[in-house]
């Protein structure tokens, strides 16, 4: 039976990616801080698909965790056939009024820990001419929206160009590019959910299911639902100096002043 890592997949888009995967037959690598709602999570699915779930607790901004994660991926006596790199956060403030201490963790979970992980899963994949990553991006990473769009514009760029080199090799790697979803990501950032129209918001388990799709058609990009796709195209087109100017609330939620 194969088996899909999923960076923190306790809840929004990596429990849809944990339960779909489950579904599917795969055993399951979870990873998150958390170890208590891991284990709670695991038994849940276990329980309802008839899967393995391995826990592995980590905080992936920490060097010695995440190379506890990077060590499990390149285990080739336990592959892991698919990973999700899921895990993230989003600073509540501007650039400027975070400490450095806060912008350099978004970096490590957002860029780096991406980076790592997707390295350490891609080389026993291509050793076994199989495997796929999907690396969780974000439409704001298609305008510009401080360090949070610039993490996630190089995870996409990253993604995109990593796919036409490994497709050959039998490898697919997909970047995910979500908008607004129903999650606790927002929850978290403290940010207010009423300024985003009720039609921009995203339904997690159809956003999986779609992304899905996307990977078995061999997409590098996948942007969920038609009226993000038309966003992107928009930003993709546009100079950047007009998107700048009529974007007034942010695409993590902050509004401009």
């Amino acid at each position: 039976m194969a088996t899909a890592l999923i960076t923190g997949p306790t809840a929004g888009i990596g429990r849809a990616f944990a339960d779909k995967l489950a579904a599917d037959g795969y055993d399951l690598v979870l990873v998150a801080r958390d170890k208590e709602r891991l284990n709670e999570i695991a038994a849940e699915i276990s329980g309802r698909a008839g899967v393995d779930c391995e826990v592995l607790a980590a905080d992936l901004t920490n060097p010695a965790q995440l190379a506890e994660v990077e060590e499990r991926l390149g285990d080739e006596a336990r592959p892991v056939e698919v990973l999700v790199n899921n895990a993230g956060f989003g600073a509540k403030k501007p650039f400027w009024a975070n400490t450095i201490e806060q912008e350099e963790k978004q970096f490590d979970l957002l860029v780096r820990a991406v980076l790592r992980l997707t390295h350490a899963a891609v080389l026993p994949m291509i050793s076994r001419g199989s495997g796929a990553v999907i690396n969780v991006s974000s439409v704001a990473g298609f305008v510009q929206r401080g360090s949070y769009s610039a993490h996630k514009a190089w995870v996409t760029n990253f993604s995109e160009g990593l796919a036409v080199e490994l497709r050959s090799k039998g490898v697919a790697v997909m970047a995910l590019c979500p908008g607004f979803v129903h999650t606790e990501f927002h929850e978290r950032m403290g940010m207010d959910k009423t300024i985003i129209p009720s039609f921009m918001w995203l339904n997690a388990d159809e956003l999986v299911d779609a992304a899905w799709a996307d990977l078995m058609k061999g997409k590098a990009v996948s942007v969920p639902s038609l009226r993000y796709k038309v966003i992107t195209a928009f930003a993709r087109y546009t100079p950047r100096t007009v998107i700048a100017r009529l974007s007034t609330v942010g695409l993590d939620g902050r509004r401009r002043t």
